[in-house]
């Protein structure tokens, strides 16, 4: 684009770390950001969109149809996430808009939280740390508070990309566990370095130890670990949660739980979200729960705040996306 870069209005929506919005001032942007300790209301988002050509916004921001159609001058949407929502892209590339977002930036440190989720669950680790507090650790129980051991257990990864593979790495290195995954395609990384396994929906609730979910959010995948799904599970497994909360419908979870039907969950995303501080699932035994802190690094966050600005650069400077997600809108 041969325009100045200095009329190119960017809005950061939240205080984001600030090597991305360094970047972008020392190319020369002109950068507003949302100066508040609180998210920006959906009229705030929309009258603060009109002065501005360009998004630097997180996934949470509603970035939905009335904001496209109002906003419709915006000539690009940089996210601030790894993770997106798929309602509203038809819609911006009707519009021209190109939609970029930051993968792999948060691999690590989103399969550390799956991973230590796992053994949190698998030995009760909140639970327990809230009996300290209670006053409840008094003397040597030989048959209480058991846990068990992941050796050789069996890992179903529902949704094996980057952080999946990362996670996979994690459990095969630490525990020889065996993997197991169910995916759109076939993932021959994951094959030839871990032996993994391509199964079937069905097959991976049936033979898990372990569910990971590390998949995106659409409408296949909405809710589809529901109360068929945990009927299926063996009444030992553990349910781990690290990518959208709705893909489990959490009513259903709590009464997999209560039942027995499964062991245990861990959770660093929920459904809805954030979680009420009354709901039953803080205070079952087996669940350990998180407030969506898979990317909360310095490592990670500073590496979204590069990728998102650089998608912004880029875009102005060589009229490419480097991380998209609606590639179709150059077509146009």
């Amino acid at each position: 684009m041969s325009r100045n870069i200095s009329d190119i209005k960017v809005l950061v929506t939240r205080n984001i770390p600030v090597a991305g919005v360094e970047m972008l001032r020392k190319e020369g942007f002109s950068v507003t950001a949302w100066p508040l300790d609180r998210p920006m209301t959906d009229q705030e988002l929309i009258a603060e969109g009109k002065k501005h050509n360009v998004i630097l916004c997180v996934s949470a921001d509603n970035i939905g149809t009335d904001f496209i159609k109002t906003c419709s001058h915006v000539e690009m949407i940089s996210q601030f996430a790894v993770g997106y929502f798929f309602f509203f892209f038809p819609l911006a590339t009707e519009f021209g808009i190109p939609i970029g977002y930051a993968p792999g930036a948060m691999n690590e440190a989103t399969a550390d939280i799956a991973f230590g989720l796992m053994i949190a669950v698998g030995r009760k680790f909140f639970y327990m740390h809230k009996g300290i507090l209670k006053g409840e650790w008094t003397y040597f129980k030989p048959n209480a508070n058991l846990g068990f051991e992941f050796n050789h257990k069996t890992l179903g990864i529902f949704g094996l990309g980057r952080i999946g593979l990362a996670m996979a790495r994690r459990c095969t290195g630490a525990y020889n566990m065996n993997v197991i995954y169910c995916n759109r395609k076939t993932n021959p990384e994951a094959e030839r370095l871990y032996d993994a396994k391509q199964v079937s929906f069905d097959q991976l609730l049936e033979q898990s130890d372990v569910i990971s979910v590390h998949s995106a959010l659409n409408k296949e995948t909405r809710e589809i670990f529901n109360k068929d799904a945990f009927c299926k599970m063996k009444s030992s497994s553990i349910f781990i949660n690290t990518a959208r909360g709705a893909v489990h419908n959490e009513q259903d979870l709590i009464d997999a739980l209560n039942n027995g039907t499964i062991w245990g969950a861990g959770l660093d995303v929920t459904n809805p979200e954030p979680m009420k501080p009354d709901n039953p699932l803080l205070e079952m035994e087996n669940v350990c729960i998180l407030p969506h802190i898979g990317s909360a690094t310095i490592e990670a966050r500073n590496e979204m705040s590069r990728m998102a600005a650089e998608n912004i650069i880029s875009y102005y400077k060589n009229n490419t996306v480097p991380n998209i997600v609606n590639p179709e809108v150059f077509k146009k």
